[in-house]
């Protein structure tokens, strides 16, 4: 494995792990993970990041084939430099838990909507035909598609897709695909396994703070950076 894939590799995973955890598409997993059962909440969940993740990574490769690489790199710099000093603002200007309130008071309203439709529509015999479906049809089922739909839309222009971009045109795509994939899927696990008691002890002020000085580390690293012809 070159050494490129490797660095590419090793920032990804870094920068996913700390932008991912306490994220809103965190906590809006373990609150599903909560409610309906895991194996779709999962699937739905990680379906939708490494959808995002791949997207993001072939639009990072192909700037550089639309424009300069050295505006490229310019425009990397500013990407995380600024996302490093919204992340530190972040950490010391809002408080704990606030996203994971914001999520579940959304969760709460969507469940009440579709609880009021199930109603009225007769729930019957829904169980025993959940058990009667192929397995490729349970997966695709509501709850996947929920989880999939919440997690793609939740994630799309947020500052982590954002980055990702970044990165990718920074550095090698394949390892930021890589790196970013297992660090979704690491993120995603612990939040639909560990639920709503992990995302509470969770400091979201610390990783912020973290997350804003990986991000300005990211930022020097590519300052100083040469350009290859």
């Amino acid at each position: 494995m070159s050494l490129s894939i490797v660095q590419g590799f090793s920032k990804s995973l870094a920068m996913t792990v700390l932008s991912e955890i306490g994220d809103k598409t965190f906590f809006a997993a373990a609150i599903l993970a909560m409610r309906h059962p895991r194996r779709y909440v999962l699937a739905g969940c990680l379906s939708a990041l490494i959808v995002m993740t791949i997207l993001s990574a072939a639009v990072g490769w192909a700037a550089p084939n639309l424009i300069s690489r050295t505006l490229t790199k310019h425009i990397a710099t500013v990407l995380f430099l600024g996302f490093g000093l919204w992340s530190l603002w972040d950490a010391f200007h809002e408080g704990e838990s606030e996203e994971l309130a914001e999520v579940e008071a959304e969760l709460d309203a969507d469940l009440k909507a579709s609880s009021e439709t199930t109603r009225a529509n007769g729930k019957g015999d829904d169980d025993s035909k959940k058990k009667n479906r192929p397995l490729l049809s349970q997966f695709l089922s509501p709850i996947f598609l929920k989880a999939f739909s919440i997690t793609f839309f939740g994630e799309w222009g947020d500052k982590s897709q954002i980055a990702t971009i970044g990165l990718a045109a920074a550095e090698n795509p394949l390892g930021v695909v890589l790196g970013g994939v297992l660090g979704q899927a690491l993120c995603q696990t612990a939040a639909v396994f560990g639920g709503k008691s992990l995302a509470t002890q969770i400091s979201e002020k610390f990783i912020a703070l973290s997350g804003g000085v990986l991000f300005i580390i990211f930022g020097i690293q590519s300052f100083f950076a040469t350009v290859e012809s």
